[in-house]
């Protein structure tokens, strides 16, 4: 697959606002994000079923699919923003216009559930995508300094070369040294399993594969490990990146079970790969934004993670 790559975001450009999973708890959320991309200079377009709810989804697929359809061949559209995951996209996968995508490449950003998005638009069009902050998760707010600046960093400029910060005190760990480079593969664990086995996942030989999660105790991640490794996805790959496994410890005075980190130990220590654990990114405040399908280097020995290609052209 020939890897297509959007034009740089610029002052004056428009956003769109899309929802392909979820509906949002709050529409205030919505309008207080685009506001404050207002304020930075940009317009922004609501997607037409943007309110719209089905239950715990974002309006009907037809609709969903509708604004994704919108948004991409509006030629005034620049950058499509998801306003938050949930669930919901993994249903629309083998309806999206892949071809309408791949004539009409824009930036396409959000994580979580959106990460079967992610791999499947790469799988089927070459389109590099961004797991990164998203609406009414991220914006609406007064956004993290960090995550903020490594979104613009990487959307607005022609940047190669760029080997990601990290937050003031942020620690990352090495499991296993070495370098090691590939296309930057992954996201929301369970959503890259969801999609294991179908047309939607990329070819992940020689990729660097990250990965991360929220809400998932550690039998789950244990379970969904054991079925990458199972997979033969752990053989594939040239290195791995953990990211942020949010609120997915127990009480242990409550319920037996055995540590995530002894999960990660079980599952990863036999891999003799670069390794990195603890990079900011997941469902967390401090979120670098991650693109899909461009050449990475991972140094473990470093700690680095390095883009090797521009994301926008």
């Amino acid at each position: 697959m020939n890897t297509i790559k959007p034009r740089p975001l610029q002052k004056g450009d428009t956003i769109a606002f899309i929802s392909p999973a979820s509906k949002p708890a709050d529409m205030n959320r919505i309008l207080l994000a685009k506001a404050r991309f207002e304020s930075y200079g940009y317009k922004v377009k609501l997607g037409s079923n943007l309110s719209k709810e089905r239950g715990y989804l974002a309006g009907t697929d037809d609709e969903r699919i509708n604004d994704i359809t919108e948004m991409f061949v509006d030629p005034e559209v620049s950058a499509i923003l998801c306003v938050r995951g949930g669930y919901g996209s993994g249903r629309l996968l083998d309806r999206l216009p892949y071809e309408l995508i791949q004539k009409n490449p824009k930036i396409f950003c959000g994580y979580s559930d959106i990460t079967a998005m992610h791999n499947a638009i790469y799988a089927k069009t070459g389109l590099v995508t961004f797991a990164g902050p998203m609406a009414a998760v991220d914006w609406y707010n007064t956004p993290d300094e960090y995550s903020a600046k490594v979104f613009f960093d990487l959307l607005t400029n022609l940047l190669e070369n760029y080997t990601y910060p990290y937050p003031e005190g942020h620690e990352v760990i090495a499991k296993h040294g070495g370098k090691a480079t590939g296309k930057l593969f992954g996201g929301n664990l369970a959503l890259v399993l969801s999609i294991l086995g179908t047309p939607y996942l990329p070819d992940l030989n020689g990729c660097i594969l990250y990965l991360e999660d929220v809400g998932e105790e550690p039998y789950r991640v244990d379970r969904m490990l054991n079925q990458l490794r199972l997979a033969g996805i752990f053989a594939k790959m040239n290195g791995l990146i953990i990211g942020q496994f949010t609120d997915c410890e127990v009480d242990h005075s409550v319920k037996k079970s055995i540590t995530l980190e002894e999960v990660f130990n079980d599952y990863l220590t036999p891999i003799k790969k670069p390794l990195l654990f603890n990079f900011p990114h997941g469902h967390v405040t401090q979120n670098a934004t991650l693109p899909h399908g461009v050449e990475v280097e991972l140094d473990a020995d470093a700690l680095t993670v390095t883009l090797k290609e521009p994301l926008v052209v």
